[in-house]
């Protein structure tokens, strides 16, 4: 028996010490603020973050077109350049047609 009693006294104490943890108690005055503040902390932190990240975003979306831009303008001098190219080669052709006919006249003339 002095063991049951052992025993429910140790229970109530228990019962006691969890009821008095259970307590409702006000929230101290400063609660509010605090927890106020501390979420401008964390909105200010997120839109530094996706600040952030929109800046990498537009840095990645410039340097794409930029190089987009560079290749075009590579790919656009080299057809230019194929084009002059050609040109000078109709133009070595038609000289040397020309050319060719001078001496085929020259020869005729010698040859008479």
């Amino acid at each position: 028996m002095e063991l049951k009693g052992i025993e429910s006294e140790a229970m109530d104490d228990f019962e006691r010490e969890l009821r008095a943890a259970m307590h409702r108690q006000p929230a101290p005055p400063s609660l509010k603020r605090s927890l106020m503040e501390r979420r401008r902390q964390t909105r200010a932190e997120q839109r530094g973050r996706m600040l952030w990240f929109e800046r990498l975003a537009a840095s990645l979306v410039l340097a794409g077109v930029a190089s987009g831009a560079l290749v075009w303008r590579s790919a656009q001098e080299h057809r230019r350049g194929e084009e002059a190219k050609r040109q000078v080669f109709a133009a070595l052709r038609i000289t040397h047609r020309a050319l060719e006919e001078m001496r085929v006249q020259l020869q005729e003339r010698e040859s008479r």
